[in-house]
């Protein structure tokens, strides 16, 4: 056999074991951990307990050898009781997820196919203070998930060890993991704080206003939920010279948002702006508001609005009902009897014609214009003439 020959044969054998191989491990038998047997869960009032029954099944045509069942809660919530085969861990907020806690139980025995389980003791989760609308994920399967590298070293719990033991079929699950809602029967307090500007005409001035959450709860808005928005109007006579990065113009007012879909008890936002004074306006005042959206939580709506004020306190014009106030470069005002017409008294000479000097300047510029014109020609006929 020549080498063209043995490299086509080899060829020809491996695409043989390839095609072979998908059937060699589609015959394998394999387990499908499912996890259900959670209903959500409302009505819970801060600082009680609550037990959560979960369900494991194994769907697939293999025995699971060991069964590790995760579960994550959000912040307000937390793990009141830890058995000792399962681990905990706090993770931050980091890409857009909120804070929660991690717990991973692991039970050393093995699934068969087609039958349900459930640890003989469901796990206890404690609602805080500051619980309002959390999630609860619940996910099984036959190896250790580990740590989240972003969180906490995990810790052991010291409640005595839990094992699976065979339930009664329905109710279980379709997925490998399930999430659930858990409603409190709590209430959060948003509001705003305004400012208190002043300067000159002419000046510009840093405005700061706050949106902040009171508490008692926090509050994480469903993925897709309408986050709250803060509009900002700056008072009249005003102009924004740079707005806040979170903020875009809509109209006369400011739209603000937050830096995350979840607001933490106390936690608030603050919007920089640098306005610059155009004019006096007697009176000009804006507003830094809460949207307008329901928010069932928030009973206190006193304080979804508060004033910003603006006192001038010195130098250039006041505002007028022809609205030029000189910001632009162009005169404002109205020479009053007794001007003199100069520029420093809001006069301007070449719309009212209040001194002839302007026009005698005209005149001269006009005959030095007109005597250069000629004296261009003469030098030209000069030059024609010699050559």
């Amino acid at each position: 056999m020549n080498i063209r020959s043995a490299v086509a044969a080899f060829g020809d054998a491996g695409l043989l074991a390839l095609g072979a191989a998908p059937a060699a491990f589609g015959d394998e038998a394999a387990p499908d951990l499912v996890v259900g047997g959670i209903e959500p869960i409302d009505g819970v009032k801060p600082g009680s307990n609550f037990d959560l029954p979960v369900t494991v099944a194994n769907q697939g045509t293999g025995a699971a050898e060991k069964v590790w069942v995760s579960y994550s809660v959000t912040r307000g919530l937390d793990f009141a009781e830890v058995p000792s085969n399962c681990r905990t861990q706090q993770v931050p907020s980091y890409d857009e997820m909120p804070e929660r806690w991690i717990a991973v139980c692991a039970f050393d025995q093995a699934a068969e196919p087609g039958v349900v389980y459930t640890p003989e003791k469901p796990l206890r989760v404690k609602a805080l203070d500051r619980a309002l609308n959390d999630e609860l994920r619940v996910r099984v399967g036959d190896f250790d998930p580990g740590a989240d590298e972003n969180g906490t070293p995990p810790v052991a719990g010291t409640a005595p060890a839990v094992e699976l033991v065979e339930g009664q079929a329905g109710g279980e699950g379709s997925a490998p993991f399930v999430d659930v809602p858990v409603t409190s029967d709590n209430t959060a307090d948003y509001q705003v704080t305004g400012a208190a500007l002043k300067g000159s005409v002419g000046d510009k001035v840093t405005m700061k206003v706050k949106f902040t959450n009171a508490g008692p709860a926090w509050v994480m808005t469903k993925e897709g939920g309408r986050l709250v928005q803060v509009l900002v109007t700056p008072p009249a006579g005003t102009s924004v010279v740079k707005p806040h990065g979170f903020c875009e113009a809509e109209g006369d007012a400011y739209a603000c948002g937050t830096s995350q879909r979840s607001v933490n008890e106390g936690g608030q936002e603050t919007y920089t702006f640098e306005l610059k004074i155009d004019k006096k306006v007697p009176g000009a005042k804006g507003s830094v508001a809460l949207s307008a959206e329901a928010r069932p939580f928030d009973p206190n709506k006193a304080n979804d609005k508060a004033d910003i004020t603006l006192d001038v306190t010195a130098g250039g014009p006041t505002g007028s009902t022809n609205g030029s106030d000189g910001s632009d470069g162009s005169a404002g005002g109205s020479s009053s009897p007794g001007d003199d017409g100069r520029t420093e008294n809001g006069g301007n000479l070449a719309a009212t014609g209040s001194s002839a000097t302007p026009a005698i300047t005209g005149a001269a510029a006009a005959a030095v214009v007109t005597g250069a014109g000629t004296l261009l020609i003469v030098r030209r006929r000069r030059a024609g003439s010699l050559s």
